[in-house]
């Protein structure tokens, strides 16, 4: 992948949706092992607002208005790369380093290093938070077949 060429959508979406997930405070420990990034400029300054979150009947049924939900989004230019990110909530702190991180990542050069190094422990944090999760439903589970055959 050279420094022009753009990243493929898919690899792109997986890092945003990992780095919306993750905290300001999670990302800013993974950065500080690193050199520092370069200084971005910024092209939209963290801002919060309301995005209309939509449902479906049953789930693919008819769609209607959920509700509204609070999103900062931020946009940074690094070089000839641009980070956006929306993120749920009113971090602004959060909005800004997703943005940078997401900026670097499709340059060449840094890309490798910040996916070792702040990513790929992220997601793994992700995932063991998760399944975490599932043991604790699992736990709780019950049967009602099993039930159903004991009386």
């Amino acid at each position: 992948m050279t420094q022009t060429e753009p990243s493929p959508p898919s690899a792109r979406q997986k890092w945003m949706s990992i780095l919306a997930r993750a905290s300001a405070e999670e990302l800013a420990v993974r950065l500080a092992a690193l050199p520092p990034l370069p200084a971005g400029e910024t092209l939209r300054a963290p801002e919060t607002g309301l995005v209309m979150v939509r449902g479906r009947a049953g789930g693919d049924g008819d769609s209607f208005n959920l509700g509204e939900m609070t999103v900062t989004r931020c946009a940074i230019r690094l070089g000839a790369h641009i980070g956006h990110a929306y993120i749920a909530g009113r971090d602004l702190a959060k909005a800004r380093l997703a943005a940078l991180l997401d900026a670097a990542l499709q340059d060449a050069a840094l890309h490798d290093a910040l996916m070792r190094a702040v990513v790929e422990p992220v997601a793994a944090a992700q995932q063991e938070a998760r399944a975490l999760e599932a043991r604790k439903a699992a736990a709780t589970r019950v049967d009602f077949f099993t039930m159903a055959t004991m009386r």
